[in-house]
């Protein structure tokens, strides 16, 4: 072995005794983003959970109790038949029909829930209607219910909840 050095070149070295640069790497190929579509998709379906889940939690903690006040109101004077057994009120009662608004008051006057009257049926000369008035918010000690504007009759709050209401007029 030996430790000499081989004599510099006299001349530089041409373009072909050069080795050749090293090839470039291929470029990568571009990361596939989500599709828009399913991350809109994955997006809806995640706000709509998180917005039903806020309004179940806060619903149950904030919603009254209520109840579904019922009975019968009954005409007993100016009552006439209509189609089948159906009824309503004549002369000076023609305000009295299916659909009149009917209004439940609470212990300090206030207007409670509202309704109207339901299905009427006619028998010998008077027409009975149901009452049904949703979303009542319970707690009162006494209710006043109206029919139209023919005043009000009062019942206590567990008669009220309890499905006893029967007025007359007439």
């Amino acid at each position: 072995m030996t430790t000499e050095m081989p004599p510099p070149p006299s001349e530089p070295p041409t373009a072909a005794a050069l080795p050749s640069p090293p090839a470039e790497p291929p470029a990568a190929a571009p990361k596939k983003l989500f599709n828009p579509l399913l991350a809109g998709l994955l997006g809806l379906a995640v706000g709509a959970g998180i917005v039903g889940g806020a309004w179940a939690y806060t619903s149950r903690d904030t919603a009254p109790d209520t109840f579904t006040l019922i009975g019968t109101f009954t005409l007993t004077e100016g009552a006439v038949r209509t189609e089948g057994e159906n009824c309503r009120g004549n002369g000076g009662y023609d305000d009295i029909a299916q659909g009149t608004s009917v209004t439940v008051y609470d212990a300090a006057g206030g207007v409670a829930a509202t309704g109207s009257l339901g299905e009427s049926q006619y028998s010998v000369g008077a027409c009975a209607f149901i009452v049904t008035v949703d979303d009542v918010p319970k707690g009162e000690k006494f209710y006043q219910v109206e029919v139209s504007h023919r005043g009000k009759v009062q019942l206590t709050g567990k008669e009220a909840e309890d499905g006893k209401l029967a007025a007359t007029l007439g």
